[in-house]
């Protein structure tokens, strides 16, 4: 990947946590690529952690961002586009769900969690596109994070795996909206990873070691132990891996499908 793949470009991270999230891989590699970023933080306990690693990327810019809130989208892109004017990017890195429901049966899932679920996950992507579309006069690109668990059962991902499918599906509507502007609109399956976010989803540690693929069947943790341990290809992805096919995406080197089938079991799904 070439160091000045994303020299002028400009862009919002908005879901860093901490430097041992996607998110923070992301990041690193787009700033180390050139790009200039701005970065969102929900609430004073994730700014304390989001300040310093901004820093460390050469940013000043990190703004406050409650997605479930549109007054404070909005209040977002009012300060991107007074410092910016026009962006070329954004990075959603967000999803939430409640901890004490990704375990278990998705069958007990409350409907106060699923629509929380789902306000955060999925509408959360369409509500920041609809405005940074507006500030790519430029064309753009748009990337959010998905996981196989839309397409699979995967044990215990439960309301997140139907929050997950619900955001493909936005991104395929998202990219026929837009791509007339030449803003593409894609999402990243990075495959099992062990990040904060994961560890809260119960017996991760088994989903690392099995992947969903046995039509019809759901296995459970005991039947992990008879399955074969390894990802399609032999190999998971790694966050250096994930990160790579992140900026070749955003840096509009690559067309429909050119990434699908790579030698890792991380996916840009293009549309």
């Amino acid at each position: 990947m070439s160091s000045q793949l994303m020299q002028g470009k400009r862009g919002l991270i908005m879901g860093l946590a901490n430097d041992k999230s996607i998110a923070w891989g992301i990041a690193k590699a787009l700033a180390d690529a050139g790009a200039e970023l701005a970065f969102s933080y929900q609430g004073e306990a994730l700014l304390k952690r989001v300040g310093p690693l901004a820093e460390q990327l050469g940013s000043d810019t990190v703004l406050p961002c409650d997605v479930s809130d549109m007054d404070s989208v909005d209040a977002l892109f009012a300060e991107l586009e007074k410092k910016w004017g026009k962006m070329d990017f954004i990075v959603h890195a967000i999803g939430f769900s409640d901890k004490n429901e990704l375990r278990g049966r998705y069958v007990d899932t409350t409907r106060e969690n699923f629509l929380m679920t789902m306000d955060i996950s999925v509408y959360s992507f369409t509500a920041v596109v609809q405005r940074a579309a507006k500030m790519m006069t430029d064309g753009g690109s748009c990337l959010t994070l998905t996981y196989y668990g839309a397409e699979r059962v995967m044990p215990h991902y439960n309301v997140m795996g139907v929050a997950k499918a619900g955001l493909e599906a936005s991104v395929r509507y998202l990219a026929e909206d837009l791509g007339k502007d030449r803003i593409r609109v894609n999402a990243i399956s990075a495959g099992p990873i062990k990040t904060l976010a994961a560890s809260g989803i119960g017996d991760f540690r088994y989903i690392l070691k099995w992947r969903s693929g046995v039509v019809g069947v759901m296995a459970t943790p005991a039947t992990f132990q008879g399955q074969l341990y390894r990802a399609t290809v032999g190999r998971y992805a790694t966050a250096v891996q994930v990160v790579e096919q992140v900026c070749v995406g955003l840096a509009e080197l690559v067309e429909q499908g050119d990434l699908e089938g790579s030698d890792c079991d991380a996916r840009l799904m293009s549309y």
